[in-house]
Parts: structure tokens; sequence; C-alpha cells
């Protein structure tokens, strides 16, 4: 045969051809052949399972505070996004750069540092491995000038605006006080806890101006966040003193604070979790700063591949629920007060009232008061 008719025959039966598979895509999606069903399932990857850590602070992850709220948000996280989680506990400074190391080498994605104390060990971590993804509770790197290259790419801070429950726990104690005298138990000095102090602060001294009368605050501090004996010493003594109410902002040392409460049989205030279950007829409130919430959180994006890192992240009353009261208030807080709380709430994350968080803005918070 011709060469050159054998070639339109096959151009012609290839045309043929283009046109019928045209018409079967036209069609929509066509059935498997019968026995091919299954056929590339097994070629598929597995989903990741990914590996999540935290070092705690000398807290100790059973602290029934700061370290135990953090370790909650990965216990849950590892049953709600199928993520794999550890922690490392720290006993002393000396041991927070060896706790990253040793959860470095055990392949984690993503590792957490749990309190201010550890701002230096994770970023030096997260400097030194570029691989890996840090995170940081309760400190920011940026416009720090203690970290002129800000917040690394492969590290996320997580804070909260503690002052904002504080104060809220503070107007109840102002409200609910007897001998008109309160107390604060803090940790350590520093930004967090001063976050704590002076917005209780000026909780009380918003109710004392709307109850028409003075009340006295008295804050002291342990010095560490572990010692509890010498956390239940300075809040017997308060209580000795004719303090009604302690607000305690101090880690695993308010075990001590609450143990004196119940002792003394007086009120005391909890922080981070609703500790309740601790003295149920002690705990009068807790200021709830849920870093439960803030980890849980980071790690759903992490799964989701949407990592924040190089950015902090802030929580307050207007994420609805990350800082907030406890629960469990109405159980001894008065029904009138609470209603005043969701008010004051609302001011807050309208602007209409400026939470002070130091002692320079403590300041500006009382002249605006006594206008």
């Amino acid at each position: 045969m011709n060469k050159r008719w054998l070639a339109l025959g096959l151009a012609v039966v290839l045309m043929f051809t283009l046109v019928a598979c045209g018409q079967n895509n036209d069609k929509g999606p066509q059935e498997p052949a019968p026995g091919t069903e299954d056929q590339g399932k097994d070629t598929q990857e597995p989903a990741k399972e990914f590996k999540v850590a935290m070092v705690t602070d000398e807290g100790g992850v059973s602290d029934q505070s700061f370290n135990q709220s953090a370790h909650e948000g990965l216990v849950a996280a590892e049953k709600d996004l199928g993520i794999k989680q550890s922690y490392q506990e720290s006993h002393e400074v000396a041991e927070f750069a060896p706790n990253f190391e040793t959860l470095l080498d055990a392949e984690n994605d993503l590792i957490w540092g749990v309190g201010y104390k550890l701002a230096d060990a994770t970023y030096e971590a997260a400097t030194n491995n570029s691989d890996t993804l840090y995170g940081i509770v309760d400190f920011t790197y940026e416009d720090n000038p203690d970290y002129p290259e800000g917040n690394p790419e492969n590290l996320v801070g997580v804070v909260f605006k503690q002052e904002q429950p504080s104060f809220l726990v503070g107007y109840i104690a102002g409200r609910m006080t007897e001998t008109d005298k309160v107390g604060f138990v803090g940790g350590m000095e520093g930004d967090v806890i001063w976050g704590f102090d002076y917005g209780y602060q000026a909780g009380v001294k918003y109710a004392a101006k709307e109850l028409g009368k003075e009340i006295d605050v008295l804050s002291q501090y342990v010095g560490n966040f572990s010692d509890a004996g010498k956390g239940k010493s300075i809040a017997t003594s308060m209580y000795q003193q004719g303090r009604d109410i302690v607000f305690h902002a101090s880690g695993g040392a308010g075990d001590g604070v609450i143990e004196a409460a119940k002792e003394q049989n007086k009120w005391v205030i909890g922080v981070d979790r609703d500790q309740s279950d601790m003295a149920p007829d002690n705990v009068l409130t807790s200021a709830m700063k849920r870093v439960d919430v803030g980890i849980y959180n980071v790690v759903k994006e992490l799964t989701e591949g949407k990592f924040p890192g190089g950015k902090t992240v802030v929580y307050g009353l207007e994420d609805g629920g990350a800082v907030d009261i406890a629960p469990t208030s109405d159980k001894h807080v008065p029904a009138d007060i609470l209603e005043k709380v969701e008010e004051l709430k609302q001011e807050i994350i309208d602007g209409k009232i400026v939470v002070p968080f130091n002692e320079e803005t403590y300041g500006v918070f009382m002249e605006e008061l006594k206008k």
C-alpha cells in the first residue's frame, strides 16, 4: 500500500479515537473497572503524626497551675488531633537547655518552653535548630531590646492579658471583703506577675469606689514558683493580720496559699486553672489564664499546615474564654456581683476600662479613677 494512504488511514483512526475519548469525558467520572476499586490505595502516604513536647519551669507538670494547664492543652491535642505528646520537667534553671536537647533528639516537630523564665533557652534552641519548630508561653521577642533580631521564623510566642481576669477577681474581692483588707501573693516579680498584681489591685479599688470606701491591698512575693511552704507562710500571716481574701499568682507555691486558706477558713482566689477542686469551700473564684487553650490552638494550626512562626499570639477577654473568671464562681459569688462582672468584661473589651499591667499604668488608672 502507498505510504501516503497508510498515513492517512492512521490519522483517521486516531481522530475517531480522540472523539470517542472526548465523549467519555463529557459524561463525568467513570465507574472503575471491576476488580480495580482498591488499586492505588496502598500507595497513598499515611497522614503525618506530629510529635509535640514541652519543657516545664521549676513548678513541674503537676503544679495544679500554669505548667499543668499547658500539659492539659497537649493532652487535649493528643486526643482530638492525633498528635503524640510528651514533656520534660525542670527542677532548676540549669536543666532548661538539656531538656530542650533531649526533646530535640527525640525528633519532636514542635517544642514548647512553658513560662517566661525559659525565654533564653527557648530562643537559643530555636536559633540553633532552624528545622525544628518552637513555642514560648508568656514571652515575646518582638520589640525586645534583649533580642534585637526579633522572633525567629520557627518560633511562636503566646501571651495573655492576665491583668484582665485579675481585675475581675479583684472586683469580686473588693465587693466581698468584710474586713476591707485583702492580699496578693505573687511568685516572682516581673512583667507577667505584675500584670496579675496591678490588675487585681485595680479591680479592688474600682469596687471600693463603687462602695464609697477604702480597701487596703497588701502584695508580697515568694521569690519563686515552687516553694509551697513559703507561700503558705506569707498567706497565713496575711490572714492572721485580718486580710480575709488573698489572691495568688505563684504557680506551685500557690498550693501553700490555698492550704493556708483551708487552715484559717478564709477565702482564696486561684489562678490559671479553675482551682476550686483544691479547696471547694475556700476557693472563692479563680483568674483563669487558659494556657491550655493557647497551646492547643497553635498545635491545631500546625496540623493544618498553618504554624504561626515568627509571630506573637495575644489572648484577651475579646477572644472568648482564653482569659476569664472560673465557671464555678457562682458557687460562692452572689448573682448580682457576677452580673456586674459581665458588664465589666464588656467595658474592658470595648476599651472603656483600660486595665493596668504594671506600676506605671496603675498610676494612670488610679488618676482616672479619682475623676
